[in-house]
């Protein structure tokens, strides 16, 4: 049966029909492996922002290298300000655009955007505790893995991201 409401229970269908708990102790793994998710779900947000902050002062700083790309280089500030427009530097050299850093960045977000999505449809099961584990291990992981005091992070994953719920 589903439910269209929040309740709280040890019996929930979690995901796939298979996985199924109807005991305390099967109720507390399911809890355990939510918080964990979601924490990893934050884990790999992190990295995948760390990835892309590193590859992008790697090649600020080899273009910084060359005098006449530096003065055309655009600022931080108006890459910031213009999101939707590819900077030169990314679009010029052809065989640049499928870089290692970019690969990597791509499998990062399609592997967090499937365990986000997971996420979500562990939250719709409507049950009680499986929507605090979620909600617990997000907060926990952003506070482990996100939260640090490196402003240079925050700024690029607040410009990176459009979803206001990340």
């Amino acid at each position: 049966m589903m439910h269209m409401t929040f309740y709280w229970s040890k019996e929930v269908t979690l995901l796939v029909e298979s996985w199924q708990t109807t005991t305390w102790t099967s109720y507390a793994f399911t809890l355990l492996a939510c918080f964990l998710s979601s924490a990893f779900y934050q884990f790999m947000e992190h990295s995948r922002v760390r990835l892309k902050l590193s590859s992008s002062s790697s090649a600020s700083s080899t273009e910084a290298a060359k005098p006449s790309s530096a003065a055309a280089a655009p600022s931080d500030e108006a890459r910031l300000e213009t999101p939707l427009l590819p900077s030169k530097a990314s679009s010029a050299g052809g065989g640049k655009g499928w870089a290692v850093a970019r690969v990597g960045g791509a499998v990062l977000f399609g592997l967090n955007a499937a365990i986000g999505y997971l996420l979500m449809l562990a939250v719709m099961s409507f049950n009680g505790g499986v929507f605090l584990s979620v909600v617990c291990g997000l907060g926990v992981g952003y506070l482990v893995f996100r939260s640090g005091t490196d402003d240079a992070v925050t700024v690029t994953a607040v410009a990176d991201n459009a979803c206001a719920c990340a």
